[in-house]
């Protein structure tokens, strides 16, 4: 299995909304993106590095919506 990618929550929210997910809400640090019925919720940290489970997640939820 090839390595993630290491993203930035910047990167990751941009990978989101072109793929559809419309960002609904926030609470805290953490942004909540919607798209039908599937959520994804990013934490939002400036300048720093997702965790490899979090890149998962995303990308799992963009290949599944397709």
């Amino acid at each position: 299995m090839p390595k993630l990618p290491r993203l930035t929550p910047q990167e990751a929210e941009s990978m989101l909304l072109k793929d559809g997910y419309v960002f609904t809400r926030s609470k805290g640090s953490h942004r909540i993106y919607i798209k039908g019925t599937k959520r994804v919720v990013l934490p939002f940290h400036a300048g720093k590095i997702l965790h490899p489970k979090i890149v998962k997640q995303v990308i799992k939820a963009i290949e599944r919506a397709e």
